[in-house]
């Protein structure tokens, strides 16, 4: 089923960006990785404790938006847990096809696991969205939530959720985004003060907290991730602020 990419040679000597810090991009995956395994079995009460809730609310609209029906294909991508993964299922019922993936073994392992005690059982891979190994126009739907800062190339993993949507369909991508310019002093000094001591007392890890601070700030802004997708060649783009900016959800359709 694997579509074959060509090699970049160069991709060993380039570098990108870890949070704040510039590493070689082979070492990248590898970070990140070391930062979901890390939270995995905390994942969900620290996106309730950063978050107040709101992501529950945010995750409600992209579904809704999503508007999966009976015996559709879905393809969630850094699925993690599971949260979209559960309502899809559910929608697309037992004539559908939901994928739960995640490149991240240990947040995979946990959403398993959630939903199987919920009894939803569907297929499971782990995957880089950078290679997605399903065949062309496969899918009704494909989502990612906050999974795409984490992607080293996100033009090829945008380029790559394109070509397995069947025409007609659409990807969502909900992400952490750039808030309205009267609450940037605000929401910057509670992503890079209090979102680490969370991490700490709740988590114990810091650091990977940290890390998620940079990552939203080294993000493309709405406006640039939106042209990501028109360059890839998804057609009738547009975004949705949610908490006025502190995400986004992002749509686009495959027309051809």
């Amino acid at each position: 089923m694997e579509k074959q990419r060509p090699s970049h040679p160069s991709a060993q000597n380039a570098d990108t960006h870890f949070g704040f810090q510039t590493v070689a991009e082979s070492e990248k995956a590898g970070k990140v990785a070391q930062v979901f395994h890390s939270v995995a079995n905390n994942y969900d009460i620290m996106n309730d404790l950063m978050s107040g809730g709101l992501h529950r609310i945010w995750k409600a609209f992209t579904i809704g938006r999503a508007a999966v029906r009976p015996g559709m294909k879905v393809l969630d991508i850094a699925a993690g847990t599971g949260d979209l993964t559960k309502t899809f299922a559910r929608q697309a019922g037992a004539d559908g096809e939901v994928w739960h993936t995640d490149i991240n073994s240990s947040m995979l392992r946990v959403g398993r696991d959630r939903l199987q005690d919920k009894g939803i059982i569907t297929p499971v891979a782990v995957c880089d969205a950078e290679h997605l190994p399903f065949p062309d126009g496969y899918f009704d739907r494909v989502s990612v939530a906050f999974g795409l800062r984490n992607m080293t190339h996100k033009d090829r993993a945008l380029a790559e959720m394109k070509r397995v949507l069947r025409p007609g369909g659409k990807l969502l991508v909900l992400e952490f985004s750039r808030v309205a310019k009267p609450l940037q002093a605000p929401y910057d000094w509670y992503s890079f003060n209090v979102l680490p001591r969370i991490g700490k007392l709740v988590a114990k890890d810091e650091e990977s907290y940290r890390y998620l601070a940079e990552s939203i700030r080294m993000h493309p802004d709405q406006e640039t991730l939106a042209d990501m997708m028109r360059d890839v060649g998804l057609e009738r783009v547009q975004y949705f602020n949610l908490t006025a900016g502190v995400a986004a959800l992002h749509e686009g359709i495959r027309l051809d």
